[in-house]
């Protein structure tokens, strides 16, 4: 049994040093990602969804997605996040339910908007903290 609790304490050791280290490198806020993704599209109007995605080491409290149309897209109605449109610039940010995303978690929003033209999907840019 004293064996057991040596090869316990061993063990104990080799973990302590690797969570001390996790924090170390600059944490996992630079490692939040969006994607963009058309669910339907029907000529005049689209639903879209975008998932972020916390890949760093530490946990997120809070996430921010931007955007900035190409076109005259608009956003009528969205969920799961406060959404926010200044000329062609759209601001995603969380609600106070789906903040906090854990190391390698993901949360999802979406809307649904119109447009004429075409329906050029944009490339979102994320942050957390």
């Amino acid at each position: 049994m004293s064996a057991s609790a040596s090869a316990s304490a061993s063990a104990s050791a080799s973990v302590s040093p690797s969570a001390s280290k996790s924090p170390s490198p600059s944490g996992g806020t630079g490692s939040v990602t969006a994607t963009y993704k058309v669910e339907s599209d029907w000529g005049a109007g689209f639903v879209a969804s975008i998932t972020v995605k916390n890949n760093g080491t530490t946990p997120i409290s809070s996430w921010r997605v931007t955007w900035t149309w190409a076109g005259n897209q608009q956003i009528s109605s969205g969920w799961n996040a406060g959404i926010t449109s200044s000329g062609r610039t759209v601001t995603a940010v969380n609600m106070n339910y789906n903040g906090t995303i854990p190391p390698g978690g993901s949360t999802s929003f979406g809307f649904q908007g119109t447009y004429s033209g075409t329906n050029t999907a944009p490339t979102p840019s994320a942050s957390g903290s």
